[in-house]
């Protein structure tokens, strides 16, 4: 159980944490976010990644490719012999696919997607569980409103975040009888740079032009959409003992969204 010592500490006070995807967008804000909560770890991403990245102390960069699982074996070897525990992994690594119609649908594309969304978040949990404390441990794997609502031209990503909820739901239970939670977010929408070159590119092809498509995203009942803050802290929550008895879940992050 939490006590008023960690809270003042910080909520996830001498936790070690892995963050896939950790170099920028939101899994930098997820890095961010942990090491204020007084965690330290290590950020796992693409060379090309981590080599623009300003890392916070404490937080180590490891090249990884979550696509590939020997690469993503090798990263979680780097870790144990750099940290001397491991007690928090988000599996946040991912891709958005352009929209596509069904008859446009590219399998190869829907390949690649599904090795980074899907597989590498499996890889990224196998190669975890047996590093995670016992009991005690936490993962949580980035989902998204799309893994129980799905929108127009957005078969493949819906398709692969649907998958990831899957995951997380059968993760839970083979892992819960050694005290290890899985859970996942979910946010909507983010006031992202990313989201806004979404927007643009999905305008050019026949889309809602970017104001009306941001104006249709802030319909939510906070009436603005959700931050990238606001989903790390929403990580750090997961991740911590305050969630203590939260596994199989998945918890939106969205502004509330009708």
């Amino acid at each position: 159980m939490h006590d008023e010592q960690t809270l003042k500490a910080g909520l996830l006070h001498g936790r070690v944490a892995v963050v896939t995807g950790g170099a920028s967008g939101l899994g930098r804000a997820i890095v961010s976010a942990f090491a204020r909560a007084g965690a330290r770890g290590a950020a796992l991403d693409l060379p090309a990644a981590l080599h623009q990245a300003e890392l916070p102390p404490g937080w180590h960069g490891i090249a990884a490719d979550v696509a590939d699982e020997r690469g993503v074996a090798d990263a979680f070897a780097k870790v144990a012999s750099t940290f001397d525990r491991l007690d928090v992994v988000v599996a946040n690594a991912g891709v958005v696919p352009p929209w596509r119609h069904i008859e446009d649908i590219d399998l190869d594309e829907w390949d690649a997607v599904f090795a980074v969304n899907v597989r590498g978040v499996m890889a990224t949990i196998k190669h975890a569980a047996p590093r995670l404390r016992r009991p005690g441990g936490s993962i949580v794997a980035m989902a998204s409103m799309n893994a129980t609502r799905a929108h127009p031209m957005q078969t493949l990503y819906t398709a692969s975040k649907h998958a990831v909820l899957g995951i997380v739901r059968a993760a839970a239970l083979d892992l819960g009888r050694h005290g290890i939670r899985v859970n996942a977010l979910a946010p909507g929408p983010i006031a992202t740079e990313a989201l806004l070159a979404r927007m643009q590119a999905r305008a050019e092809q026949g889309g809602l032009p970017v104001a009306a498509a941001l104006q249709a995203a802030s319909q939510t009942a906070l009436g603005r959409m959700a931050s990238d803050r606001d989903v790390a802290d929403a990580a750090v929550f997961l991740a911590s003992e305050l969630a203590g008895s939260m596994t199989g879940a998945m918890l939106p992050v969205d502004g509330g969204l009708a």
